[in-house]
């Protein structure tokens, strides 16, 4: 009988194996590109400013901004750039959590109000308010 070999750890490369919902990553995906954004910003407004008044004349009147803002952009788009942007989501992610709290105890104040003023019955502290959030 021949002795099959026992399979080792898997090797994750990712600096953040966490896998994130599909907001998530969009967050992470809108931080890459602002910081993206931010090294080229330079290039951006050059881009932009030349291209201002114009239609399908930017085409080749703006060619070099246009090649210096894609050259920038893709000179700072790496994969170590998305883990940065990873990074920094994870590292904000408790003040994220803080202002989430924050925005639920000032909507619990204003329905105690909305209720006082208009002389409706306070709600028992274990019932919330009813959500309208996703109906239409």
């Amino acid at each position: 009988m021949m002795a099959t070999p026992k399979p080792g750890p898997v090797q994750i490369n990712s600096r953040n194996p966490i896998p994130l919902s599909s907001s998530q990553e969009t967050q992470v995906r809108e931080l890459y590109y602002k910081r993206v954004r931010g090294y080229c910003a330079d290039e951006i407004r050059d881009f932009a400013s030349c291209a201002l008044n114009r239609t399908i004349s930017a085409t080749w009147a703006c060619r070099q901004q246009r090649l210096a803002m894609n050259n920038c952009m893709i000179a700072h788009a790496s994969q170590q750039e998305q883990d940065a942007a990873r990074e920094e989501w994870f590292a904000t992610r408790d003040e994220r959590r803080k202002e989430r709290e924050a925005k639920e105890a000032r909507k619990k104040e204003q329905e105690k109000f909305h209720r006082a003023w208009w002389g409706m019955p306070p709600l028992p502290e274990d019932e919330e308010p009813a959500s309208t959030e996703g109906k239409r």
